[in-house]
């Protein structure tokens, strides 16, 4: 790539991952250039991806792109990627529970989604299975709540 550009993006924790998520608009369209870009974020091709913030480790090179969704039976879509650690691919022919578990957190404080104290239920349309993944998130002061019982 010739040009650097900032990317806003969250590292995050999903269960037992850990994962890059970010918004489908601040992605190029271009496959190809899409592709590149992901990689570049995460430092692969490269066993330890120093040059990027993977964690060289398949449960550190998980991303989800999230974008408001157009369906009137989800709030969000969410398309998850397995990044490779040593070849220059983007998998995303299955998905993630784990990462799946942020993408309501992300919508939420990302202001897809608007909180409803005690707990928010977000629609989550996943791209890559074709299916509905309902989150009951706990918020309070309309931001996740991450700490309690």
């Amino acid at each position: 790539m010739d040009e650097f550009r900032k990317i806003p993006c969250v590292i995050q924790r999903g269960g037992t991952s850990k994962g890059i998520y970010i918004h489908e608009k601040d992605l190029p369209k271009d496959p190809e250039i899409r592709k590149r870009v992901i990689l570049a974020i995460f430092g692969s091709p490269d066993r330890r991806q120093i040059d990027g913030v993977g964690g060289a480790d398949p449960l550190t090179s998980k991303l989800a792109i999230i974008a408001p969704s157009q369906r009137k039976d989800a709030d969000v879509d969410y398309t998850f990627g397995a990044v490779d650690l040593t070849q220059p691919i983007v998998d995303y022919r299955g998905n993630c529970g784990n990462i799946s578990s942020g993408v309501g957190p992300f919508a939420i404080d990302e202001g897809l989604v608007e909180a409803k104290a005690p707990e928010t239920i977000v629609r989550i349309f996943n791209t890559n299975t074709k299916k509905l993944l309902i989150a009951y998130v706990p918020t309070h002061n309309g931001k996740t709540k991450y700490l309690g019982d």
